[in-house]
């Protein structure tokens, strides 16, 4: 990653503008590329531009050119103001969101930015999903936020797998995964209205971010019931695609090339699923699947489909 350089986004001739609030008074911009897709980011207070660094995807990169596919705005009240809302978030022209502090404005931003890239990333497709590392080869955790995905890569990681995301499986046209490795997001407190959600790092658990692209090896679709035993069933790889659809950014978007990654993905893959009890006691088994050869699956009796 670069320094982000200071300039005013301009989308791209031919993209859509958005008019009324490009006559705002901008007073500071940068520009940046991530898998592919140009961003550009623009405050109407220039210092703000310096907390925005935190706040982009993993990988990204400093843009040479002023020119992006798709701008987002940031309007924040003039300090001493009295006004419920202190700031407004745009996506292109579109209001997001009325943020009552700063933090929640750029929450806000990061996570707009982060779902424009998973749907637009060029030879790229982004899967809802938690993705670790092990013995060469990754595992896949699908499911939506608040699904516990996060909260089982941070045992695998704890148990020595390669961290490479608790948000997104990156996969190319040959079904590999590539990282995503943005800190965990865990979640904490009893409900969603009172949780406090705490970024980790991979070190904090004692691991480390992997760096290159993996095939894979496991799909775990897992949904979490407080007591529940881990007794999966194997699913055909036409089951395995159809429930990863779902999960699948860009779906509805560029559905051939999604069906083709997912596809390649699960060719050589065991795809599990069932309900799951605690992560810290599913994780051990799940490591140990994946340390078998292909075709010794320990599944168990009611597995169905199996390759």
């Amino acid at each position: 990653m670069g320094i982000l350089p200071s300039m005013m986004p301009r989308l791209r001739h031919g993209w859509a503008s958005s008019d009324r609030i490009d006559r705002w008074a901008w007073r500071a911009g940068t520009c940046f590329d991530a898998y592919g897709v140009r961003v550009g980011v623009r405050f109407n207070d220039p210092a703000l531009l310096e907390r925005l660094g935190p706040h982009l995807p993993p990988g990204w990169q400093p843009c040479a050119s002023s020119e992006v596919d798709q701008i987002f705005s940031v309007w924040v009240s003039p300090r001493g103001a009295r006004a419920r809302t202190v700031g407004r978030v745009y996506a292109g022209g579109q209001r997001r969101a009325l943020a009552k502090d700063l933090e929640q404005a750029f929450e806000v931003l990061e996570s707009e930015i982060r779902q424009t890239v998973a749907a637009a990333a060029p030879g790229r497709t982004f899967v809802h999903a938690g993705v670790v590392g092990w013995h060469g080869r990754a595992i896949l955790v699908p499911g939506r936020s608040r699904s516990g995905k996060t909260t089982l890569v941070a045992e695998l990681v704890k148990s020595g797998a390669v961290y490479y995301s608790d948000e997104f499986a990156v996969l190319d046209r040959r079904g590999r995964v590539h990282p995503f490795a943005k800190s965990l997001s865990i979640r904490e407190g009893g409900c969603a209205r009172h949780e406090i959600v705490r970024r980790r790092r991979a070190e904090d658990f004692g691991g480390f971010c992997g760096v290159r692209p993996l095939p894979v090896a496991l799909v775990v679709l897992a949904s979490y019931r407080p007591g529940a035993e881990w007794q999966p069933v194997t699913l055909t790889r036409g089951q395995a695609m159809l429930e990863m659809l779902a999960h699948t950014v860009p779906a509805r978007l560029r559905p051939e090339a999604s069906l083709l990654a997912l596809e390649r993905a699960v060719a050589r893959a065991t795809v599990l699923q069932g309900e799951r009890g605690e992560a810290s006691a599913v994780a051990a088994r799940l490591l140990e699947q994946v340390r078998q050869p292909a075709g010794t699956s320990r599944v168990g009796a009611g597995a169905k489909g199996m390759r």
